[in-house]
């Protein structure tokens, strides 16, 4: 790696944050939003294995990191050397297998491990460290896996099911109620234990539901450009020619 690349970027930003209206403008609240959109573009690069774009988006995920540091270094609270020296410690103390003497054969018992040595840096518990601002269905999948690393888990996996079976149920019948605020409460439920389903059985629920949305909006598209060959608009086809581009969909685009 060529350490003055990252130099130059930094001296860059504090160029811009002296001679650019909008750059000298901005906070650290003013930029979170992007910031979050960029790591939301480096997961689309990664879904597309578009190596090109990842190294770019990458790059402004790399450029929000020294924009949050140099605002920061302005108000005298930390700086960009601070970062590396507490995420090179961090990692250092969280692989005790690796730079001390613990014994760790496999990549639970370093997931283990890491869990308990969160807990003797402050933290009260298990499941302290998850973002506030996390979307709910990831958030649900980290609260699960930071439970199971104590112990707290399903023993089988056809028990996990029977669980989400359960609470299908419950929320089925919950509709006879009336009451929409049991009706949500029950919908929760059915959300949270097929999410721990997934988890048992290995697969990440929102990479899941992320290739499930874009496959149908591939397919709704599909049906948009079916109906707009024939010189109209979708809000001017109807159902059954709808669900006929759909099924048509799946063999055209093989999704």
């Amino acid at each position: 790696m060529d350490e003055s690349k990252f130099k130059e970027l930094y001296d860059i930003v504090k160029t811009l944050r002296v001679k650019c209206p909008w750059d000298k403008e901005q906070t650290n609240d003013s930029i979170k939003a992007n910031t979050l959109e960029e790591a939301y573009e480096v997961v689309d690069a990664i879904d597309n294995n578009d190596y090109e774009e990842l190294k770019k988006e990458l790059g402004d995920l790399a450029l929000h990191v020294v924009f949050h540091s140099i605002i920061a270094e302005e108000k005298n609270e930390f700086t960009l050397d601070d970062v590396f020296d507490s995420i090179n410690e961090k990692l250092i103390r969280r692989h005790p297998h690796v730079f001390g003497d613990v014994k760790a054969d496999n990549a639970e018992e370093v997931k283990k491990n890491w869990e308990a040595i969160k807990l003797t840096e402050g933290r009260k518990s298990v499941l302290d460290g998850i973002p506030e601002n996390f979307p709910s269905l990831l958030k649900a999948y980290r609260l699960q896996e930071k439970a199971s690393k104590v112990g707290f888990d399903w023993k089988k996996k056809e028990d996990v099911w029977e669980k989400v079976v359960e609470e299908i149920h419950e929320m089925q019948n919950s509709e006879k109620s009336e009451t929409l605020d049991e009706l949500e409460t029950e919908i929760g439920d059915v959300f949270f234990a097929l999410i721990n389903y997934a988890r048992f059985v290995g697969v990440n629920p929102e990479n899941a539901l992320r290739r499930t949305n874009n496959k149908f909006i591939k397919r709704f598209q599909y049906i948009e450009e079916k109906i707009n060959e024939s010189g109209r608009q979708i809000n001017e086809s109807n159902l059954e020619e709808m669900d006929k581009y759909w099924e048509e969909s799946k063999k055209q685009l093989k999704i």
